[in-house]
């Protein structure tokens, strides 16, 4: 093993659980603590030590960075429904902004030295360009995107006033699932495309929701840029090692692979994938839903000992089926 532990925030979720298996995997050790609200326990490796707890208790996060020798922390622990956040505001400045502020200050008392966040292209809102590049203005459209980007306000005053530096990384559309089928998106109620398609796929939706038929883009239907969890997942671990090789450095990085696939192209995938007809139902935009959000991704190629290892958006589909068939095997 090297380095100091890594403290996994929401690592019983659908993203930290693949970063913990990153970190596992280079060696590294970790700790994982999760609310288990939307977290899964059983997506926590048996050999990693887990707290249940959640993020704004200070004295609990405390206890841990003391207990473990913390030495970095992967926040992921957060709300993420775009819908949602326009309905219950606060929900999202409670769990995602307030909760961080918590979190970072017990980071800070703790002497954490380096802090990888989950940031979110929502932060751009509506692009004026595509694909988006790290310094196109921030303008959420929603109260998620706000969240997020008030989390990184705070870490860059932070990181300026106390030895801690940060990456906020902005992911964009997060799909697929460990190859390994060690985990994958176990969520109840997920609203990501690929998720949904593959749960209708294996009869557990009857249909797939196809929300805008009217964006300007080719075909009419959002354009998005999917990211497989684990090359994001491994994304994470190369950030954590560029802060520990400079740590005057902070980063600001967009995670994706620079191109886009609408709603109707990946829907489209599945089919080939499954070799299945989806049934797909058209129905009206979702509130906080820009037409595309393709990222440009030259600054973490560039900065990042990274390169993506499962950039095909089949494989991306192909990766969350096993692993929902895995899940149906599961529960029955």
């Amino acid at each position: 093993m090297s380095g100091s532990t890594v403290l996994v925030t929401g690592g019983a979720g659908y993203i930290g659980s693949h970063a913990v298996l990153a970190l596992l995997d280079a060696g590294r050790p970790v700790v994982v603590m999760d609310n288990l609200v939307t977290g899964m326990r059983w997506a926590v490796p048996e050999a990693v030590p887990f707290q249940e707890g959640d993020i704004a208790d200070m004295d609990l996060v405390g206890d841990v960075i003391a207990r473990h020798q913390v030495g970095a922390i992967m926040h992921f622990a957060g709300s993420i429904i775009v819908p949602e956040s326009v309905e219950n505001p606060l929900k999202y400045y409670r769990n995602n902004t307030a909760a961080s502020r918590a979190l970072i200050e017990a980071a800070v008392t703790g002497g954490v030295s380096h802090f990888i966040f989950s940031s979110t292209a929502a932060t751009y809102g509506t692009p004026e360009v595509s694909p988006i590049d790290e310094d196109a203005p921030q303008r959420p459209i929603n109260p998620y995107g706000m969240s997020k980007l008030m989390t990184e306000r705070m870490l860059e005053d932070v990181a300026a006033a106390h030895p801690m530096n940060f990456a906020a990384l902005r992911y964009f559309n997060v799909a697929g699932a460990d190859p390994k089928g060690r985990s994958g998106q176990s969520t109840v109620g997920a609203t990501h495309l690929i998720k949904v398609a593959v749960e209708a796929a294996t009869g557990k939706r009857g249909h797939v929701g196809v929300y805008g038929t009217d964006y300007d883009t080719p075909d009419g239907t959002g354009v998005r840029d999917y990211i497989h969890v684990s090359d994001l997942a491994a994304a994470h671990l190369a950030a954590l090692e560029a802060l520990e090789a400079e740590p005057a450095r902070n980063l600001k990085l967009n995670c994706g692979y620079g191109r886009g696939a609408s709603v109707l192209e990946v829907l489209d995938a599945v089919d080939r994938v499954t070799n299945m007809s989806i049934e797909r139902r058209i129905e009206g935009r979702r509130a906080g839903d820009p037409a595309a959000l393709v990222a440009a991704n030259d600054r973490i190629l560039s900065t990042l000992d990274w390169r993506p290892a499962r950039d095909d958006l089949g494989q991306i589909i192909a990766d969350a089926l096993a692993w929902e068939r895995q899940l149906a095997e599961r529960r029955s």
